[in-house]
């Protein structure tokens, strides 16, 4: 694949991040779980950070485009089943 498909995939990781975490942010104010959306943000804040470092540099890795997209994939497939789980080790 070519660089300009990394660096496509860079930003679309980039912004996907930000959705996500605008996304759970308003689910927080509308009233949902707190923690168990505050740990689903965690790992798209850190993609989020990660991949504007290298949006802002120009040097983008491979390696952060297959682990963001496995973290992505993995958190949204998840997402629910890890939520509950999340609140229920918070209520015990």
């Amino acid at each position: 694949m070519s660089h300009r498909n990394l660096v496509i995939i860079t930003k679309i990781i980039l912004i996907y991040s930000i959705f996500f975490i605008v996304m759970k942010l308003v689910i927080i104010f509308g009233g949902a779980w707190l923690v168990p959306n505050l740990v689903l943000m965690l790992p798209f804040l850190i993609l989020g950070i990660i991949s504007g470092i290298q949006v802002k540099r120009e040097k983008y890795s491979w390696w952060f485009v297959g682990i963001g997209a496995a973290v992505i994939i993995l958190t949204r497939v998840y997402e629910t089943q890890l939520a509950v789980w999340i609140q229920q080790q918070v209520m015990s």
